[in-house]
């Protein structure tokens, strides 16, 4: 199967331990996941967002790493995880 790109729009949110990330949304393309991340992290309770893209082959579970397209409002430093 060949690869495949995801855009997702990751809102953060305020934990015991600083900032954990919620539930995150698909999206069609790199602007609605900018669009999407900019409307979630002004949204109440919701500290900041971020949008990103991961491309790989869902067949195989093998993904690269996930590219930031922008972030919003208060994120963690570390976005490897992603």
């Amino acid at each position: 199967m060949p690869a495949v790109t995801y855009y997702v729009a990751l809102p953060f949110l305020p934990s015991d331990d600083g900032i954990a990330a919620g539930d995150a949304v698909e999206c069609f393309n790199p602007n609605a996941a900018v669009m999407k991340a900019e409307a979630l992290s002004r949204k109440p309770g919701i500290v900041g967002a971020v949008a990103f893209s991961r491309s790989g082959d869902p067949a195989t579970g093998e993904f690269g790493d996930a590219t930031v397209i922008r972030k919003f409002g208060d994120v963690p430093e570390d976005l490897s995880t992603l």
